[in-house]
């Protein structure tokens, strides 16, 4: 079993930065990747960021390259999701997500809300 708990959001207005993160507990954290999603009012759940076991590897979608940041803490089964430079149109609950193979762990996720 896997429990990931996110934290870190809150109102930010536009152009400011937070950061989040989320811890893990009941699995080997260091040995999955992990990933960030998004979902705004209204629409699908999406994909925002991932990095590798090692932290060597990352991943962003289009629309936040550049302005966020994710890293991880193995140490601490944390990982991290630095947002710079926000915007309206990055108001979502933002989750975090580990897949082992056949499962797949969300957390409860933490609201993001940028005012413009």
């Amino acid at each position: 079993q896997v429990q990931l708990v996110e934290s870190g959001g809150g109102l930010v207005q536009a152009g400011g930065s937070l950061r989040l993160s989320c811890a893990a507990s009941g699995r080997t954290f260091s040995t999955y990747t992990m990933h960030w999603f998004r979902q705004a009012p209204g629409k699908e759940r999406e994909f925002v960021a991932s990095i590798s076991r090692s932290g060597g590897e990352s991943y962003y979608a289009d629309s936040v390259k550049g302005r966020f940041t994710i890293s991880r803490d193995n140490a601490k089964n944390t990982v991290y999701l630095q947002m710079n430079s926000l915007k309206p149109e990055d108001t979502a609950v933002y989750y975090c997500k580990l897949i082992t193979p056949g499962s797949g762990y969300w957390g409860q996720g933490t609201q993001v809300t940028v005012s413009s």
